[in-house]
């Protein structure tokens, strides 16, 4: 080595000498060196007692094992003790000269170049980077260091660390366990602060691993040193006072808390929820000093005693996995300042401070059985024949709830969230740029739902159902027909019985005066047929009106096509008649002959039964039938029936069209007949709204929704069926009852009856 020689604190002769590096100093003062004088000595500060009482412990227990007489009988163990101030660089240098010695060669000796070390073992150190520095130098020799406070993960590699050990678990399993207390309490959207070495960047690790997994989102994740520039400092605390997560996760040293403590208490940054390490969660000495309530609440993990056996290779040493205890920071009413809850002990003198203070007493106890770890493999080396019992390997958690103050009190215990919880009949939406735990929550289409909270997507409803107001149910869809019940159905069914009852009216008249001329004029038999249809033609809206049904789908068509029909060829047949008994009244004229009574009865069955024939067709091939339209409307099922063969449905309206074209067009030759005799001109003005209704009847038809279209198809039967009745019968009724002085023979021939009669 070079340099002066580097002396122990403390230190006492034996037989056997065991190292102990303590960072009886926490920081140190800055230096600069020129490289051009000799390299002043690190000059020390900050007193650190926690390391005197981890030196202590090593001594009560040298001192016990001396004063037995059962564990290594006739041997003393002596030690050597180092303060390294937290540097890395001094604690090489002591690890080197624990492991060489520095006794001065005056001349060249014949003894061989190697000799064994200085000391058997190595006590320390208590930070988890420092450890790493002294075990990569040490190990190559093969010296045992065990340490009784490095939690790092990393130093469990064998391959970098083969001689490493120690007597508490690793910050792997606290972890993942801080992560799932995180979780536990339903925080979600938290900060994070760790040490920048070892310790606390692969303690952070593993806790950011771990919380992706369970969906904990990390708002920011910083690092400091307690030997960083205040800037540096200053810019992590604007991070805290800008941040919306409450609860902040600390992976420190209790010596880099302090440092974090008084820098939050200049800005007076309390409200926060801390879940800290063990690294300064159940210290004494941060309770204390947080005298502005920065930490109040503070939470962290208490695992019970564990012990973990084995050693590879010779199991000289035995690991021992100790107690990672933890408690919470309490502020009591009373002016007694911090409090904690710790198991501790208070000297029986009543003498409270530092050195007094036993709420490290696990952590004493794993620097204790450090000792005795080494003592029992020594002793077993010597050949004193004594078994050493290896406990088996377990390691449990266990949350203690009374070490929360708040959960006493539910309404009180802290929220922290970046999104609140999406409800039913919502769905997640990621905030562009934003981690996972930030969402928006949209409200799910019409027609999806979302019953349950936090759901990332909506699902759709069943086709026959529908999504309530507020999204979180499919309820089965109104079922949508028309109805006699509703306001429309019943005034179309009284308008249609009320045209029906008219029409039998007018028949009765009719019968009752069917012997005058009036009645007589137009063959009465026609007039008689055509009543009767116009009373199919009003009774057959009917069909259209109720649920629909396989039977009456069919027949509400089938029933509108045929009865129309022979309306329309009743009428035909009267125009007809019309027509050729004017042109009988011309001299050698006989074409009366040819159309008779007989004649008019087969042509109504003949028109009449051509439509049956498309009609029967039409049902062969495909038949209407009753159909639950979805389309239509989203939140209706609207009952209807399907037309079947589109081909048949307008097959039977194109001939009772043409029907009713050729009907208006005979009429409206006959326009011109004497004026007394207005039979043609009331046929031409009834085909007239016929073929006007109809024609309409096609545009409002096709755009009417739902059970709109059935009442369009009603009204359209019931106006053509009235406008037949009204113009045809109406004026012949008023004459019969209201003028029957002009119900006479020579009234109906007007000026050409004496010619021609």
């Amino acid at each position: 080595m070079t340099g002066d020689p580097e002396s122990p604190q403390i230190s006492k002769d034996g037989d056997i000498l065991l190292g102990g590096i303590f960072s009886f100093h926490s920081s140190w003062k800055d230096r600069q060196d020129t490289f051009t004088h000799k390299p002043l000595p690190l000059e020390c500060t900050s007193l650190n007692f926690r390391e005197f009482q981890f030196a202590q412990a090593m001594l009560f227990a040298i001192g016990e094992i001396n004063n037995s007489t059962d564990l290594l009988p006739g041997i003393s163990l002596g030690y050597k003790m180092y303060d390294t101030c937290g540097s890395i660089a001094r604690s090489v240098r002591v690890a080197l000269a624990l492991a060489n010695g520095h006794e001065t060669e005056s001349a060249p000796s014949d003894e061989p170049c190697t000799r064994p070390a200085q000391v058997l073992a190595i006590m320390g150190e208590t930070a988890s980077s420092l450890c790493m520095a002294i075990a990569t130098v040490i190990g190559p020799f093969h010296i045992p260091m065990i340490s009784h406070f490095a939690t790092c993960a990393c130093l469990s590699d064998k391959t970098k660390y083969p001689s490493f050990l120690r007597t508490i678990p690793s910050d792997y399993y606290q972890s993942r366990a801080l992560a799932q207390l995180v979780r536990h309490f339903g925080w979600t959207w938290v900060g994070a602060i760790r040490s920048n070495d070892d310790y606390g960047n692969n303690g952070m690790a593993t806790f950011t691993e771990t919380a992706q997994q369970l969906d904990i989102c990390l708002e920011y994740s910083v690092a400091f040193f307690r030997t960083d520039p205040p800037k540096k400092i200053q810019k992590i605390i604007d991070i805290i006072r800008t941040s919306s997560s409450k609860v902040i996760v600390a992976f420190l040293s209790h010596m880099d808390m302090e440092v974090l403590i008084h820098e939050l208490s200049k800005y007076n940054l309390t409200g926060y929820q801390w879940v800290g390490s063990e690294g300064w969660i159940f210290d004494s000495q941060t309770a204390e000093r947080d005298i502005h309530h920065i930490l109040d609440g503070a939470i962290g993990l208490s695992i019970p005693r564990a012990h973990v056996s084995g050693m590879r290779d010779s199991e000289i040493f035995t690991e021992f996995w100790e107690t990672l205890f933890s408690c919470t920071f309490k502020r009591s009413t009373s002016s007694a300042g911090n409090q904690k809850e710790c198991t501790g002990h208070e000297d029986v003198t009543g003498v409270r401070n530092s050195f007094t203070d036993m709420s490290l007493m696990p952590i004493f106890n794993n620097v204790y059985k450090g000792v005795y770890a080494v003592a029992h493999a020594l002793h077993s080396i010597l050949g004193c024949n004594e078994t050493y019992i290896q406990p088996n390997s377990y390691l449990q958690l266990n949350l203690h709830n009374k070490s929360f103050i708040w959960v006493h009190n539910s309404k009180q215990v802290p929220v922290s969230v970046c999104s609140e919880k999406c409800p039913p009949g919502t769905r997640k939406v990621l905030q562009k740029g934003k981690p996972v735990c930030c969402y928006d929550c949209i409200r799910c289409a019409e027609g999806e739902i979302s019953n349950v909270t936090d759901s990332i997507t909506c699902i759709r409803c069943h086709p026959e159902f529908w999504s309530n107001d507020r999204k979180d149910a499919c309820v089965k869809k109104e079922a949508e027909f028309l109805s006699y019940e509703e306001i429309m159905g019943a005034l179309l069914s009284a308008a249609a019985l009320f045209g029906a009852c008219m029409t039998v009216v007018v028949a009765l008249i009719f019968f009752k005066y069917r012997k005058t001329p009036i009645v007589r004029a137009n063959n009465s038999e026609l007039s008689f047929l055509l009543l009767f249809s116009l009373t199919l033609c009003f009774l057959c809206s009917l069909t259209f009106i109720g649920r629909p049904s396989e039977w009456s789908c069919m027949l509400r068509h089938t029933a509108f096509g045929i009865t129309f029909v022979l309306c329309i060829s009743c009428v035909l047949g009267k125009t007809i008649v019309v027509l050729m008994a004017f042109r009988a009244t011309l001299p050698g004229s006989n074409v009366m002959k040819w159309f008779g009574t007989t004649q008019q009865r087969l042509s109504v069955v003949a028109f009449t039964l051509i439509q049956v024939l498309i009609c029967i067709v039409w049902l062969t091939v495909s038949p209407p039938f009753p159909l639950k339209n979805l389309k239509e409307f989203k939140d209706k099922i609207i009952l209807e029936c399907a037309l079947g063969s589109a081909v048949g449905f307008w097959a039977v309206l194109g001939y009772i069209g043409l029907l009713a074209m050729l009907c208006f067009l005979l009429a409206f030759l006959a326009r011109k007949l004497p004026d007394n005799f207005n039979e043609a001109k009331f046929i031409t003005f009834s085909m007239l709204i016929f073929c006007a209704v109809w024609i309409t009847f096609i545009p409002a038809y096709v755009s009417s929704p739902g059970k709109f279209s059935v009442a369009v198809e009603i009204f359209a039967i019931l106006a053509s069926t009235f406008g037949l009745l009204i113009c045809i019968f109406i004026p012949k009724c008023y004459i019969i009852l209201l003028k029957p002085e002009k119900n006479t023979k020579k009234n109906m021939m007007g000026k050409v009856a004496p010619k021609y009669v």
